[in-house]
């Protein structure tokens, strides 16, 4: 069976990069909108194209019209005719919203209840969970789950400001859920005043203050979304940066945000996001509470194991997904990619032999172009040049 070239679909969001998507794929850049996400999927609310047989079709209705050939028994009676991750280039500019996503069981519940009553809240958009991994692709920075709230509390207290003594105590004694609700329901009457105290301390702190970092990260933020207290609640979180190959796991309940940078992302096919802040977007303090984790998360960074020489993945405790890297120097033979069942293969550097076509034909991916295989393509072997990323289900 042969291997699909796969077009993907830009979304162009607001904090989307003008170049990063596009330098990838060798475009001119700067575009003329900003280039977010590139979506390489099944999902329905943006599905990918590929050149089948008959002619260029998306990949969602290529999946439902054989649902066993494409995705495999396994995964088809795991997880119904559907694929079930969606893989993504991410090209942050600005930073996005506060977030965290459902659990499965918590998402199916939600959704069944939002579906039987108009009157709530449309917080959902479909019953299934969300947890999401990154690796960078270029210098990238983000905001990944709680810290200690000890470290918070520093940073808080060093705005001087006696309306955030409570939200300090409560986190010099470990209650992150109080500390966060008392932020996100901050007087609106107060916020923009907030927000200049925020920016006016950071200056006049200077980089030798204790709190340096924590007041310049708040300043920058608040930058972008003044009067936002989702400002504050970013100090509660780890500041992470990663280097081009370093990963962050984001599973459920994870309280997080990017900030800058290009990564390939990996996801359980879901769109619910509970958004915390930083956002002009509507904030549900109270759903977003029921879904947050209130721990802390010490290590962010989310370590790759080699699987096969040149093949390394990164370990995550869902059965929606995993993702692979490959690295070819041109002199390996070709490399058979340790995945079955439905596989998306992305290059990202070099020049990637990934199979042939339906016509038979080489398929060769430069950076930012992607194939698809199907479960019943078989093994697929990659040679050439530079480094790819394979989506796929764990067997």
């Amino acid at each position: 069976m042969s291997v699909l070239p796969l077009t993907g679909v830009v979304r162009p969001y607001a904090w989307g990069s003008r170049n990063l998507i596009a330098e990838l794929q060798g475009r001119p850049a700067p575009t003329d909108e900003p280039e977010a996400e590139l979506w390489l999927g099944a999902h329905p609310g943006d599905p990918a194209t590929v050149a089948a047989k008959d002619g260029p079709v998306s990949l969602e209705a290529l999946i439902a019209g054989d649902p066993k050939g494409q995705l495999g028994e396994p995964v088809l009676e795991a997880f119904g005719p559907r694929l079930p991750f969606l893989l993504k280039v991410l090209a942050a500019a600005a930073p996005l919203s506060l977030q965290a996503h459902p659990d499965l069981e918590y998402a199916k519940r939600a959704y069944a209840r939002q579906e039987a009553d108009s009157s709530l809240p449309r917080n959902y958009t479909d019953a299934n969970h969300k947890p999401e991994m990154l690796v960078a692709i270029t210098p990238f920075e983000a905001l990944c789950g709680f810290r200690e709230p000890v470290a918070a509390a520093e940073a808080l207290d060093a705005f001087g400001l006696a309306s955030l003594a409570p939200v300090v105590e409560a986190l010099r004694g470990g209650d992150l859920r109080t500390a966060v609700r008392s932020l996100l329901t901050w007087p609106a009457d107060d916020r923009d005043q907030l927000g200049g105290v925020v920016a006016a301390t950071a200056q006049r702190a200077g980089s030798h203050h204790p709190q340096a970092a924590s007041l310049a990260l708040a300043a920058d933020l608040a930058q972008h979304y003044p009067g936002d207290p989702g400002v504050l609640v970013a100090l509660l979180l780890n500041h992470v940066r990663l280097a081009p190959g370093e990963a962050i796991w984001m599973p459920a309940g994870n309280l997080h945000a990017y900030l800058r940078g290009a990564g390939v992302e990996l996801m359980a096919a879901s769109d619910n996001v509970l958004r915390g802040g930083l956002t002009p977007k509507r904030v549900d303090v109270d759903e977003l509470l029921n879904v947050l984790r209130f721990e802390v998360l010490d290590d962010p960074i989310l370590r790759s194991a080699e699987v096969a020489p040149g093949v390394s993945t990164w370990q995550v405790p869902i059965p929606d997904f995993q993702l692979l890297r490959v690295e070819l120097d041109g002199a390996r033979p070709p490399v058979e990619v340790p995945a079955t069942g439905p596989r998306i293969i992305l290059a990202t550097a070099g020049d990637v032999f990934v199979g042939e076509s339906v016509d038979g034909t080489p398929v060769e991916l430069t950076p930012g172009r992607a194939a698809y295989a199907s479960a019943d393509a078989g093994a697929i072997k990659v040679a050439g040049t530079g480094q790819a990323f394979v989506a796929a289900v764990p067997a």
